[in-house]
């Protein structure tokens, strides 16, 4: 997002004012706005030139020849989202704007395209003995089964790496080193990789307590045995964007009572449903914390997950649900492991 200040205009600049901004800037565009701030249009070389070719003088205001109604983008929009719209309108430069209209910025689709490099850790649960996989993870760590012809682990680390995440903390157990053996330093892989050695249960959260340093920035925390197309970078900027201490992504989930369900009063039937069926929201295993969130964990000790969650509520601290619309699956049992087999190359091409 670039700051538009050196590229803004009034209604009533003339033709020749424009076009030296214009030739001044890189992105060769001036946005035109009002005394507010608020975005009435673009005006670009194109624009003028076809104002010179119909009569129009350079001294001419450029109120009836620039662009009125050009596509903008809200300040929340995602750079993903940016980015779909630039590539289907084929336009590489659109103005961003908050809910009162304000210019506040402007995207360029080549930066936009550009990797990113955060600073914001990972931090990969990858330690479980996976009993519920056996016979297959009698040999072989659960995260390191290959789904679509490479470890889960391998999957998870390059979606991470694609959006620019790349400094890697894995929490180890179970034949760490076969894990340890695989990514080594995670350079061959685009990123930097830590681990942790827990040498007993730590539970989700406890893990965290052994971290070498305290971190700087927001950071992931992910169960090793999932497979998601989600964007990590939109969970970042959802975490930041509500001023969270800890965001937790929630899948819903449907669960039919098989049954009619008779709805009493007083010993009244009043209604029967049909198999209803009930909704809830239930915790996917990817997190996004704040530093703080370290101090509320006891050192060396199991803590789950949920209970630093509970912990933090106690002390009104802000946690956020980030509700996952991508595809996910936790793949726990042998049923699971087969089906994310057969839908991985659905998903990721």
């Amino acid at each position: 997002m670039k700051n538009i200040n050196k590229i803004k205009i009034t209604i009533s600049s003339t033709i020749k004012e424009s076009l030296s901004i214009i030739d001044a800037g890189a992105i060769k565009i001036a946005l035109v706005v009002d005394e507010e701030n608020k975005l009435l249009g673009t005006i670009t070389d194109g624009d003028i030139r076809r104002a010179i070719l119909n009569g129009k003088s350079l001294e001419d205001s450029i109120a009836d020849i620039y662009y009125k109604n050009p596509t903008v983008v809200s300040v929340n929009e995602s750079r993903e989202s940016i980015i779909n719209i630039c590539t289907s309108k084929k336009i590489y430069q659109i103005p961003v704007v908050d809910d009162d209209g304000k210019v506040v910025s402007i995207a360029i689709l080549d930066e936009l395209l550009k990797p990113k490099n955060y600073q914001n850790r990972v931090v990969l649960m990858v330690g479980g003995l996976g009993t519920r996989l056996r016979p297959l993870t009698e040999t072989t760590p659960k995260p390191m089964l290959n789904v679509g012809g490479k470890p889960i682990l391998h999957t998870i680390v390059e979606r991470f790496a694609k959006y620019g995440f790349t400094n890697i903390v894995m929490c180890v157990g179970y034949k760490s080193s076969i894990i340890q053996d695989y990514f080594e330093d995670g350079s061959k892989f685009g990123v930097n990789i830590e681990y942790i050695l827990e040498d007993k249960r730590m539970g989700t959260a406890g893990a965290l307590s052994l971290l070498k340093e305290k971190p700087k920035e927001p950071f992931f925390v992910m169960n090793g045995d999932l497979l998601t197309s989600v964007n990590f970078e939109s969970m970042l900027e959802f975490h930041n964007q509500n001023s969270s201490t800890a965001t937790m992504a929630v899948r819903e989930y449907d669960l039919q009572v098989p049954y009619g369900v008779v709805n009493i009063e007083n010993g009244d039937i009043k209604s029967i449903e049909e198999k209803p069926v009930h909704k809830f929201f239930v915790s996917a295993g990817i997190y996004m914390l704040n530093p703080e969130c370290i101090d509320y964990i006891p050192n060396d000790e199991f803590y789950d997950m949920p209970t630093l969650f509970e912990k933090l509520i106690e002390e009104n601290k802000k946690t956020v649900s980030f509700p996952l619309r991508e595809y996910w699956l936790d793949i726990g049992r042998i049923e699971e492991y087969e089906k994310a087999n057969r839908e991985y190359f659905k998903v990721f091409k």
